[in-house]
């Protein structure tokens, strides 16, 4: 082989070389402080304006606008496969025409192809769609930026951030805010839609498969606390080759400008910080001012405030001395999750009794509607006639408040006046189970709806027992503290006996509280709650929902029997299909699924801790992802064994719940159990 053709020949595998790993060597990381001189990939209403503001959408109702970088990113090692580290910054802004009436988001994406083609408008963001989401083949990543509450896919409200994995309904949501560090690290609230311009920094660390999401307004340092983190391998989700961009979308009726002022993208480092004082300016949205009006109408409003200042200045004294509240320092560092009295005072009607929704031992909860954002919540009032231990109390409601999950009602915040507590949930409109099971319902739920309010709550009690960065345990797991959204599905709720403590430790021994007919045995003589004394009661309560019967059993003769123990019982005699619902259906489906609800309720409800199954293990069996276990091992009798152990002055009466129309709370006789410090 000559010389020449030698070199003929390297130079030919040089240029293959090239051209094969080009794609891969391309622009790592770039930086844009406007997007004047940028090539980016467009479509839909995306348009980059004259001073360099790239414009998403605009007014135009049902439309998408899609803006990405035009050349694919190597995001992964080729040698091994895994994801590589990134980081991106950019700042954006939402305005809309009209304030009161937001429209949809926008979303920082990944995604395997160039402009998201099969993405659609409205809640979808331009990302997904309805036959997409969820999928797993969509390899795609996305950071939400959601001004639209869509209840069907587990929006928290209509201002949030949300971490996306292949579908819409986000991994990790929060609340738009952030974490000022010149004051303690204090939560900040903010509007996404407020026409503002505000940064988002993203950032995935490869080596230890996290991603740190942290907002702020754009003259804010970013904070040291992110606003939202997620423990997740992106290996499986990425490919090895993607695009990186903005999508965002407007509704049939709501619409709103999405605007991105710059943007800055790294892998394998640190995304370039943006110069703040280089981007470009915000358009005026809206009607101008006319100066000319101005001159007629200001004196004309100055001269009418002037004569209702004083017109209702002693109006104003009064009402500020009834709803007068004392904030001490402690409380300050809990910000948004303390509701001001008055709010609430207005929410609710002046707390009128056509707004209460039930009544117990604790004191009574009332539905309300927020003035401002006009959300519904269900306040619950609870006398706290001592001040030792508030601060402890309430540091323990506003750390359950950042409890988040679909099947436990959110704990909103609270509000402190004098010496009352009052607790602020989300409202559940179609009310407690308890009163579909044991009331006169218009509506009766068959077994398929309350085989899913079961799983539900087991979900809910396996995220608080494990889920959480720390174990919640419950203490108070009955029918009427499960509660029923628009679409009938079970929320765990109530939180006013809870306790937590941190993984790995033991809970202490506080005093007995619960309700009876679901309080394990061992809380009697150890006065502790454990995350086992919460699977009893969810046993039982499996009991209550499968029979449509209460835990205490009053027969015609007027002596008492535990639900457990006639459960038990027809077991025995290989009769415990006798035991169900006569409401629930005859099909072999539905017997099979009650058979099994039946005989977790009694594995769950036994005698000994250490034979009750855990919440997870719970979950796989109603999954039917692991069989029952030999239930030959249960004791014969329930109450016989708790005489035994030394229980035989345990009170048994167990008084009907009341309900007032909504949510039903704990029956008077609840506080017949509760010794002084429990809720």
């Amino acid at each position: 082989m000559s010389i020449a053709y030698k070199n003929m020949l390297s130079k030919v595998m040089l240029t293959l070389f090239l051209v094969s790993n080009l794609e891969s060597s391309v622009e790592f990381n770039f930086t844009y402080n406007d997007f004047s001189s940028a090539n980016l990939s467009l479509d839909g209403l995306a348009n980059i304006a004259r001073n360099g503001l790239l414009e998403l959408t605009n007014n135009t109702k049902l439309s998408i606008g899609h803006a990405f970088h035009p050349t694919r990113i190597n995001f992964k090692n080729s040698s091994n496969g895994t994801a590589l580290s990134f980081s991106t910054s950019f700042v954006f802004a939402i305005l809309s025409d009209v304030p009161a009436l937001k429209g949809h988001g926008m979303a920082f994406v990944i995604a395997p192809d160039l402009g998201l083609r099969e993405g659609s408008a409205g809640e979808y963001l331009g990302v997904f769609n309805p036959q997409n989401d969820g999928k797993s083949t969509n390899h795609i990543f996305a950071i939400e930026i959601d001004t639209y509450y869509a209840a069907a896919y587990n929006d928290i409200n209509d201002n949030h951030i949300g971490i996306d994995i292949n579908s819409i309904s986000s991994e990790v949501t929060s609340l738009a805010g952030y974490y000022d560090d010149n004051n303690n690290g204090a939560f900040r609230n903010l509007s996404l839609s407020s026409g503002k311009a505000m940064q988002i920094w993203l950032e995935y660390d490869g080596s230890n498969k996290k991603i740190h999401v942290t907002l702020a307004p754009i003259k804010v340092a970013k904070p040291k606390i992110p606003l939202s983190s997620l423990a997740c391998d992106l290996s499986p989700i990425l490919d090895e080759f993607m695009y990186v961009g903005f999508s965002a979308a407007t509704g049939s009726f709501l619409a709103s400008h999405h605007y991105v002022l710059g943007w800055s993208f790294s892998i394998s480092g640190q995304a370039q910080e943006l110069k703040i004082s280089q981007l470009p300016r915000l358009p005026h949205i809206g009607p101008k001012k006319n100066s000319r009006d101005l001159t007629i109408v200001l004196p004309v409003i100055f001269v009418v405030m002037f004569v209702l200042v004083f017109t209702s200045l002693a109006f104003l004294i009064r009402r500020k001395r009834q709803f007068a509240e004392v904030v001490e320092d402690w409380e300050r560092e809990y910000g948004p999750q303390r509701f001001n009295y008055k709010d609430l005072y207005v929410a609710t009607k002046g707390f009128k009794d056509t707004e209460v929704l039930g009544s117990g031992g604790f004191g009574r909860v009332y539905r309300g509607t927020l003035p401002n954002s006009k959300i519904e919540i269900a306040v619950k009032r609870v006398s706290h006639e001592s001040r030792q231990g508030m601060k402890e109390f309430v540091a323990e409601i506003v750390s359950m408040g950042r409890l988040r999950h679909r099947n436990v009602v959110s704990l909103l915040g609270y509000c402190r006046r004098k010496r009352e507590l009052l607790l602020v949930y989300d409202y559940m409109p179609n009310g407690s189970l308890d009163s579909y099971i044991h009331g006169q319902p218009k509506v009766r739920l068959d077994w398929k709806q309350r085989f899913q309010v079961i799983k539900g709550v087991a979900l809910g009690l396996f995220y608080l027992h494990e889920g959480w960065e720390q174990v919640v345990i419950h203490r108070d797991i009955k029918a009427s503290n499960v509660l029923l959204d628009a679409e009938f599905n079970g929320k765990l709720g109530d939180f006013g006996l809870a306790r937590l403590y941190d993984h790995g430790n033991d809970p202490q021994t506080t005093h007995v509280v619960g309700t009876l007919g679901y309080l394990a045995p061992e809380q009697y003589r150890t006065a502790k709650s454990t995350p086992s004394s919460d699977v009893f009661s969810f046993g039982v309560f499996l009991l209550e929902v499968a029979c449509g019967r209460r835990p205490i059993i009053v027969n015609a003769d007027n002596e008492e029997n535990t639900l457990v123990e006639w459960v038990l019982a027809c077991w025995q005699n290989r009769q415990i299909l006798k035991t169900a619902d006569p409401n629930l259906g005859s099909s072999k489906h539905v017997a099979e699924d009650v058979e099994l609800v039946l005989k977790l309720g009694l594995l769950c409800s036994h005698i000994e801790p250490t034979a009750r199954p855990s919440m997870r293990q719970v979950v796989q069996i109603l999954e039917r992802d692991v069989p029952l276990p030999d239930m030959s091992s249960l004791r014969l009798s329930f109450n016989t064994l708790m005489f035994e152990q030394g229980f035989e002055d345990i009170p048994m009466p167990y008084p009907s719940s009341s309900n007032s129309g909504g949510k039903l709370t704990q029956s008077s006789a609840v506080s017949d159990i509760l010794l002084s410090g429990g809720r």
